[in-house]
Order: structure tokens, then C-alpha cells, then sequence
């Protein structure tokens, strides 16, 4: 579902913690954890009454908050590339039917999914699942397209920058031909005064001669 290149299996961050799995986006990094503790579930499921039923949903409770807690701790870790939130994967329906949806508080202070998400810890099914990572599907595809616009938009940029710089040289050279062209006219009409000039001294000249002759 995801190109490879954009989630890895057994990331080992620092510290040596392993999870696993990460999802990279852009550049960072989306923990998911699936080590979900099952076993004071199971027992839940197989109590013979309520009162023991009660018990070992506390005990459940009381296991997926530490487990929520752990994650938080040991992937939440944007100093080393991750965002400041985790993927808590619930393995079955039906789990997270009674983790989550169902939200019963037993008597303790806050429900497991409001005690999770406090945590940056978010509880995923394997429907959920899917949907999250069809979200960030589309955010890579937004920020792949995001990026090519910033990159046409530096383009643009980067051609309006020539343009104005060769403007400029051109309006300088430009400025350097109508000078060159205002100098030469000038000197063409010195050049046509000087040439008047000497054709009237030659003229003077020859009257001269003709007259002494």
C-alpha cells in the first residue's frame, strides 16, 4: 500500500528500542507500535461473571495505559526525526471495539482512547489502520505536489532574476550605443564643418593662384 521506500520494519532508534514500524513522511518519521497487551484481555472475554468480568477490564485498562505510556516514551522522539505523535495498532476488531469504541471507564479517571491521545498515542485498528495510512498516502502525494510547486515557483523566480539582471546589462549596453551613436554624429558633423572648411581654404587657394598667374 505504501512504497517501500516510505515505511521500515524493526526501527531501531538511540537508545536500541526497536519498534515496528515507521512511516516516513516527508522527513520524518510516524511510529507505529503492534506489541498490544492481549493477555488480561483474553481473560476478560473468558470471565464466568460480571464482578470478575469488572476485574480483569480494569487490569486491561490499567495495561494498555502503560503500554501507551511506553510508546510515548521510547518512539516519541523528535529529536531524532519522528513527529510528536505514535500509532497504537489494536491487532483485531473486536479489541478495538472494547478498547475504543465501547469506552467504558470502570471507575477510573479517564477512559483508555482520552488517556491515549493525551499521550500522543494514537489507537489504531487494522480497519483504522488503513485509513491513517491512506492519509498520509495522500499527504505525501500534497506535499509531493507542494514541492513541485515550491520548486517551479523558485524557477520563476530564479528567471525573473536573470531576466531583471540581463535587463539591466542590456539597458547599460543600451545606454553605451546611444552614446557611441551620439558621439558619432557629433564627430560626423565636426568631421563635415572640417571638411567645409578645408574646401573653402582650397577654394581661397586656387582664386589666389589664378589671380597671380
Amino acid at each position: 500500500m505504501l512504497p517501500p521506500h516510505h515505511f521500515e520494519l524493526q526501527y531501531t532508534f538511540r537508545s536500541g528500542e526497536k519498534v515496528d514500524a515507521v512511516v516516513r513522511l516527508s522527513d520524518k518519521l510516524v511510529p507505529v507500535d503492534a506489541k498490544f497487551p492481549l493477555e488480561n484481555f483474553q481473560k476478560m472475554l473468558a470471565a464466568q461473571s460480571d464482578e470478575e468480568r469488572k476485574t480483569w477490564r480494569r487490569k486491561f485498562v490499567s495495561d494498555v495505559k502503560k503500554h501507551a505510556d511506553a510508546i510515548a516514551s521510547k518512539y516519541i522522539l523528535p529529536d531524532e526525526g519522528t513527529f510528536d505523535f505514535a500509532l497504537m495498532y489494536i491487532p483485531a476488531e473486536n479489541v478495538y471495539y472494547e478498547t475504543i469504541i465501547k469506552d467504558e471507564n470502570f471507575g477510573e479517571e479517564k477512559s483508555i482512547s482520552t488517556y491515549a491521545i493525551e499521550q500522543k498515542v494514537i489507537p489504531v485498528s487494522p480497519n483504522s489502520l488503513y485509513a491513517y495510512l491512506q492519509a498520509i498516502i495522500l499527504g505525501l502525494r500534497g506535499m509531493k505536489v507542494e514541492e513541485r510547486a515550491q520548486e517551479i515557483i523558485e524557477s520563476l523566480s530564479r528567471l525573473a532574476g536573470d531576466l531583471g539582471k540581463f535587463r539591466g546589462e542590456f539597458d547599460v549596453v543600451g545606454t553605451h550605443i546611444g552614446n557611441a551613436w551620439k558621439k558619432y554624429e557629433e564627430a560626423e558633423k565636426r568631421l563635415l564643418r572640417f571638411e567645409d572648411r578645408l574646401e573653402s581654404v582650397e577654394g581661397k587657394h586656387l582664386e589666389q593662384t589664378k589671380e597671380i598667374t
